[in-house]
């Protein structure tokens, strides 16, 4: 094992799980203490929101009121992204002079970005202008952000409150998580990658000129500038030279803060976070790394704060830690192997060997590999090396970390509420192998709240698998694959995954800004995103009307190591029971194949 992975991912885990718990604690307060100090300078700015929205903040909603108003408010999100995108052509700040966005292509962003998946079809520089980014994606980076600690915190109240009918108010949640937890962290961010080189300006795209020249082709024209058809029937092609490039510009540093610390991931620029403008440095990659886990990690501690004990979330987020390190450990130890042919190809740039493929040579193979592992540990989706590059065990970890549903840090919100579910399951399971009736916080577990945990934890792997089955089998569906073989079928598959547990990052290899992959991978984020939000909400709904029962006996401790270990347990069998036969037609297929031809003389 790389003793400088080793050192970085001791470094990067110490430094989140030291702040985590004054963030947790921070958040908890913000977010349910209206007259909380550090939080008072927005007091006056929160009420004018709430009077010019006519919302009352002081009224408790139950949980269908609670999904009706998140569902209308992400409902309005993507009309607003979606209109942004067709106007744009039309619309100012726009320097570039780029023209309305195709409408399945708009579509598709529309519902990824208000999803928090960021699944980007198309390069950002190329084909979104500076007013779409910042009011209609940045924006939804935010929004979609506190959605799930909104949703997060609705459904830890279910299970602390007793003998309710509600649940919360939507409008102070989702507010108060923008307001008081995510603006200040992305502004504090933005300063920061600003002062390590991230661009932020509003400047025109800036024609920079170039040591060496560049070849480029053109179409030959007639005189009538109609294109000259070749042989072949293709307009014939003149060569060209320049030795200028186009360099993009725009408010990156704005966007990059929040898509790190949301946990949404969507690039300014195509290449994201691998881009020298939104990633300049080693310490700007570390900080970015950090970012991400920042708030779910902490989000534990506010869990354990609601709940009456920290270390009902310390017990979490120590099954967490440890998951993710030991895929954090297999993606760094694959990553550091080489076949015959990939030694020979680019083993030159990478000290000691291993696989630089499709990574940036100023981070190396031990930070692409932690960013790989942490963006889909999280459903960040950001990356800073190509995961198409990766070997085809180095490449399994973050693809199975996305389809254990995003749990292992997760989404802001969204990965302790899915982890909170497993616990239900953990505790159900438990339950039935010493014949009592489970509880968990106090609340007796029955057969609906069962339903609607096995709503949330089957509904993505239904959307992932039938999507893939539908994806392979169709002719739109196999003429995006540029990889025939194995490789493009974990290609598919990757992409499903990806958009049904909101994560948005890409094996790439795949053309898949097309209208079928627009539709289909558009209905899987909506799906994979609403589907368990609302069956949580239903869940929490059922459980704050219950009362709390006194612990007994025979009431399992939810506390202790035991409960981790059986919490990882259902994580992993529920993960490996669902997947592992798609994985081994995918990845595990392509190790074995490479294996053999290396073998061969």
């Amino acid at each position: 094992m790389d003793t400088q992975f080793l050192g970085l991912l001791a470094v990067y885990l110490a430094v989140v799980l030291a702040v985590a718990p004054f963030l947790g604690h921070y958040i908890r307060r913000a977010i349910e203490d209206g007259s909380y100090g550090p939080t008072r300078w927005g007091r006056p700015v929160e009420r004018l929101i709430y009077r010019l929205a006519g919302v009352d903040p002081t009224a408790d909603m139950g949980w269908k009121r609670y999904a009706l108003a998140l569902l209308l408010f992400n409902v309005l999100g993507v009309f607003a992204v979606y209109g942004l995108q067709r106007l744009q052509g039309m619309l100012p700040f726009n320097p570039a002079d780029l023209g309305a966005v195709t409408p399945d292509s708009s579509l598709n962003t529309a519902l990824s970005f208000v999803t928090n998946t960021n699944w980007q079809g198309y390069g950002g520089e190329s084909t979104m202008s500076y007013l779409t980014q910042m009011l209609g994606l940045t924006v939804q980076n935010f929004l979609s952000a506190a959605t799930g600690i909104a949703v997060l915190f609705a459904l830890v109240r279910g299970l602390t409150r007793h003998g309710s009918q509600a649940i919360g108010n939507f409008w102070t949640d989702i507010v108060r998580g923008t307001m008081y937890v995510l603006l200040p962290l992305s502004f504090v961010m933005a300063l920061f990658l600003v002062g390590q080189g991230v661009i932020q300006n509003l400047d025109p795209y800036v024609q920079a000129q170039t040591v060496e020249a560049q070849a480029f082709s053109v179409p030959e024209v007639d005189a009538q500038g109609q294109p000259m058809p070749g042989a072949d029937g293709q307009p014939r092609m003149q060569p060209r030279q320049t030795q200028q490039q186009t360099l993009a510009m725009g408010p990156v540093a704005s966007q990059e803060a929040i898509k790190m610390l949301g946990t949404n991931g969507g690039g300014f620029f195509n290449a994201n976070s691998a881009h020298p403008y939104e990633n300049p440095t080693a310490l700007s990659n570390f900080v970015e790394m950090l970012a991400i886990f920042l708030i779910p990690a902490a989000l534990c501690f506010s869990f354990g704060e609601m709940a009456g004990n920290r270390r009902q979330g310390a017990i979490i987020l120590a099954a967490m830690t440890a998951m993710f390190a030991v895929f954090a450990l297999t993606t760094s130890y694959f990553e550091h192997q080489s076949t015959p042919a990939l030694a020979q190809a680019v083993n030159g740039l990478a000290p000691g060997g291993g696989n630089m493929e499709g990574k940036e040579v100023r981070f190396g193979i031990a930070p692409t590999a932690l960013f790989a592992t942490i963006t889909t540990a999280a459903s960040c989706g950001a990356v800073n090396g190509m995961h198409d590059s990766f070997s085809a065990m180095g490449g399994l970890p973050p693809m199975l970390l996305m389809q254990l549903g995003e749990v292992v840090f997760g989404g802001v919100g969204a990965g302790l509420y899915g982890m909170l579910a497993f616990a239900i399951l953990a505790v159900f399971i438990a339950g039935l192998m010493i014949g009592r009736t489970p509880e968990y916080l106090g609340k007796k577990i029955e057969a609906f709240d069962m339903k609607m945990v096995a709503m949330v934890l089957l509904a993505t792997p239904l959307l992932v698998l039938v999507g893939t089955a539908v994806a392979v089998l169709a002719d739109a569906g196999r003429a995006g694959v540029l990889n025939p073989g194995i490789h493009g079928f974990s290609e598919i598959l990757y992409a499903l995954s990806s958009a049904a547990n909101n994560n948005g990052s890409a094996f790439a290899g795949l053309s898949a800004n097309t209208p079928f992959y627009n539709l289909l991978l558009g209905a899987a984020v909506w799906l994979g995103r609403f589907v368990p939000i609302v069956a949580l909400l239903a869940l929490a709904g059922a459980l704050a009307a219950k009362p709390r029962l006194p612990q007994g006996p025979g009431t399992m401790p939810t506390t202790g190591p035991l409960f981790a270990v059986l919490l990882t347990g259902s994580v992993m069998l529920v993960g490996a029971l669902t997947y592992v036969p798609a994985l081994a037609l995918g990845p595990v297929a392509e190790h074995l194949q490479n294996a053999v031809h290396a073998a061969q003389p």
